[in-house]
């Protein structure tokens, strides 16, 4: 029934989100649509998680984030349509700007926790314990942000293209519950630093979870970083940074959502690796090519259609092996278990020239299996002799 509820509630702010989009015929509060599309991302990864693990606070919290950030965007396209296009005569605009005025710092601080909690919302009891101070101090300093907002004088309320109030003061109690910002910045150091350690004692698929978290948070950081030091959004550049950055931030609850349900789960360490080895390749092929028909045609005589022709059959020809060995040292750097098992794999055939024991054969045979596979049982049979 909450799951319902919770899912109604989003699916009505994503319906006022887009409807307002239409009518402010502006795109610039929801960021072209992408801070739209993020939260739609995490509701339904948080409505899938909750789903299938209802007892696994992660998904609440992915559900929590989608109506905070269409909360945001609802009252930025609000302001807009309120302020700029009837100049203030709507109701609940003063409510939509405290809020947007007010709305420093509360995805992160409701947002992070989903890092301590990865990846089965399970916590021990002192942890739970820092985690209730942690809500507790998370919630005072966003109720203490949304009251301490000076309003000007008649409320006349100046709002920018992006929906944003530009003349609301910050009065002395919103300044001071910056004091506690110190305790924030401490809990997400203790945060990281808790899943390192669980990385470093984990095994098997637990360790591939924490992979996934640990690239979806990367990007999701860099994404973040951008939007805040991309510069002035009217810069066509600018806005073009802030819209791909708003994507990238849903790399988080992506990974969330293929580490928790773990259908599939996918070596990280391949997907990076064949994206860094292709991307290598290509660029070498590229340049292979281009100097190729840069040397046929101004160095030596031959004509363009000959030299784009004799520099393709040159890329081509060394396609293979130039992969071949891109991949390998790529393997070595990013993808350490299927270099160790082509490696244990290359050991095991060379001692199988010299081998005379079948018994031994059979235990090196069962061991290399174990270490390069890591299957959850195995057996070996062999056909009796006539």
């Amino acid at each position: 029934m909450a799951l319902w509820l919770a899912g109604g509630l989003i699916g009505l702010q994503l319906a006022l989100a887009i409807v307002l989009s239409f009518v402010t015929r502006d795109p610039w509060p929801s960021d072209d649509g992408t801070t739209i599309g993020l939260a739609a991302v995490f509701a339904v990864e948080g409505v899938v998680i909750a789903k299938r693990q209802p007892r696994n606070a992660i998904g609440w919290t992915l559900l929590f984030a989608a109506s905070l950030i269409l909360s945001d965007t609802t009252a930025k396209l609000w302001l807009v349509l309120d302020y700029r296009l009837h100049h203030g005569e709507l109701p609940l605009g003063i409510a939509a700007a405290h809020w947007r005025a007010g709305f420093v710092l509360l995805p992160l601080l409701f947002g992070v926790p989903i890092v301590l909690l990865f990846p089965d919302g399970r916590l021990s009891p002192r942890w739970r314990r820092w985690l209730r101070i942690y809500l507790v101090a998370a919630a005072v300093f966003s109720s203490l942000q949304f009251v301490g907002q000076g309003l000007p004088a008649g409320n006349r309320i100046a709002v920018n293209v992006r929906g944003v109030p530009t003349n609301i003061s910050t009065s002395s109690v919103a300044g001071a519950a910056w004091i506690v910002t110190p305790f924030f910045l401490a809990c997400w150091i203790a945060f990281v630093i808790h899943q390192i350690g669980r990385w470093r004692l984990a095994d098997g698929v637990q360790r591939a979870q924490l992979k996934w978290l640990a690239a979806g948070g990367s990007i999701c950081i860099i994404s973040s970083v951008a939007i805040v030091v991309g510069g002035d959004p009217t810069n066509g550049t600018a806005r073009a940074v802030a819209d791909v950055s708003a994507l990238g931030v849903a790399a988080l609850p992506l990974s969330i959502g293929i580490g928790i349900l773990r259908y599939r789960l996918y070596e990280i360490d391949r997907l990076v690796s064949r994206t860094l080895s292709y991307a290598l390749l290509t660029g070498l092929l590229v340049g292979i090519y281009i100097g190729m028909v840069t040397l046929t045609t101004r160095i030596l005589p031959f004509s363009n259609p000959v030299a784009v022709a004799s520099s393709t059959l040159v890329a081509v020809a060394l396609f293979t092996p130039i992969r071949t060995r891109v991949q390998r040292q790529v393997d070595s750097r990013f993808n350490r278990a299927r270099y160790n098992a082509e490696a244990t794999v290359t050991a095991f055939s060379a001692s199988l020239r010299q081998a005379t024991d079948l018994d031994l054969v059979q235990r090196q045979l069962i061991d290399v299996i174990v270490r390069a596979m890591e299957p959850a049982h195995v057996a070996v049979w062999i056909r009796p002799r006539t």
